[in-house]
């Protein structure tokens, strides 16, 4: 009881300052300037030409990661699997929403990082692998692709719908047992009762979000705020925004909680 009791504790202080530190709270699904959320371009619309057939490349390796870029994927994640509705989803992390804000500075690598850089973070850490050159053409489709995503949306703005919502710090402290029986009740189904993830005709259609083949501890979602924040928004796949906030925090830290690949070495 008592080890239960100072792991609790360190978890809420734990999202609590990551909540602070993210500076714009607001309530999960709440628009503050009650815009509506930027709406990219038909994929009908994607040119003829050379432009049109990188952004297609960029696309196929999106959503089909292993397959087009498979050498540079340690796990059994796509860009996909975060970037929901091939990076269309708001409040999913779209692309849309993140090209018009690089060149920017992150704290993770304390440097300003361009779109391509940002991306090999991706493959590093969400898809435990390894990073692609940014001048190679699979950081050029991925880039190509985004920017295809966020024609007629402002430079330099953060979108409504941007990113992921940043929960408001929980009434409780987040609870891994209680989220055990959150996930196990809605969310085992998809993602597997061990977190193993599920697949279909031989193709992985949900994926595992522990264990060797999820991401690992320098991925974004490895951090219980904004995994919460995905998770109110976002799951139950297709019925987001069902689950309470509490829910969310506990979900979130009880899938934290789980055994996943180390961050690999810095670089």
């Amino acid at each position: 009881m008592f080890g239960k009791t100072v792991f609790m504790k360190a978890v809420f202080w734990s999202v609590l300052l990551s909540a602070l530190v993210f500076g714009r709270l607001a309530t999960a699904g709440t628009q503050s300037d009650g815009e509506p959320v930027f709406s990219p371009p038909s994929e009908e619309s994607i040119p003829a030409g050379s432009f049109g057939d990188l952004v297609r490349q960029g696309e196929k390796i999106f959503t089909n990661t292993q397959k087009y870029a498979g050498h540079y994927v340690g796990n059994d994640l796509t860009c996909e699997s975060c970037h929901l509705n091939r990076g269309r989803r708001a409040y999913a992390a779209p692309l849309w929403g993140a090209y018009g804000t690089y060149p920017r500075y992150r704290s993770k690598n304390h440097k300003v990082n361009s779109l391509g850089e940002r991306m090999q973070g991706c493959f590093r850490f969400s898809m435990n692998g390894t990073a692609p050159a940014v001048d190679s053409q699979t950081v050029k489709a991925l880039v190509a692709y985004s920017f295809w995503m966020s024609r007629g949306a402002p430079v330099g703005v953060k979108l409504q719908g941007a990113g992921m919502v940043h929960m408001a710090p929980p009434t409780r402290s987040p609870d891994p047992f209680e989220g055990k029986k959150v996930y196990e009740a809605r969310c085992a189904l998809c993602h597997g009762i061990h977190g193993q993830g599920r697949t279909s005709r031989g193709k992985m259609a949900f994926p595992p979000v522990w264990g060797a083949k999820s991401f690992n501890e320098g991925a974004g979602l490895y951090n219980v705020g904004k995994l919460a924040g995905f998770i109110k928004m976002n799951m139950p796949l297709s019925k987001g925004d069902s689950l309470s906030a509490q829910e969310a925090w506990d979900v979130a830290a009880y899938v934290d909680s789980q055994p996943r690949p180390k961050k690999p070495v810095a670089k």
